[in-house]
């Protein structure tokens, strides 16, 4: 199973340290454990990636397998060039992907978001 960890509010320390326990594992000889994963500095700008849209396309996605992004549009019941410019905007976030045809996927079969709740001084 690919996993696509999302992380909103992580402190970088907690990405420096996975890729640290990756370079030691690779410098003993050691297959690291797979790990793939996005951060978001905060809830807002997590959410103008991850919009209630690009949610229902990534879904859509997931349930079909690769499609054409006109074939998606069609599915989706929305205009094409939108779903084009929600597509190019989660490629960047390594959330959905190009095979060799051309077609667009979701490659993981799980995303676990995580959102910590800051603990504030009463």
């Amino acid at each position: 199973m690919t996993t696509l960890h999302i992380r909103v509010g992580d402190p970088v320390v907690t990405t420096l340290d996975r890729a640290k326990a990756t370079m030691q594992a690779l410098e003993h000889g050691e297959s690291p454990v797979p790990y793939f994963g996005i951060g978001f500095d905060s809830l807002p700008q997590f959410l103008a990636v991850f919009t209630p849209r690009r949610w229902e396309l990534v879904s859509r996605l997931r349930q079909a397998g690769s499609l054409t992004i006109a074939e998606l549009a069609r599915q989706l019941h929305r205009n094409y060039k939108n779903v084009h410019d929600d597509v190019a905007v989660l490629m960047q976030w390594d959330t959905v992907r190009r095979d060799e045809d051309h077609r667009v996927f979701v490659p993981w079969d799980e995303i676990d978001l995580r959102l910590p709740l800051v603990h504030q001084a009463a």
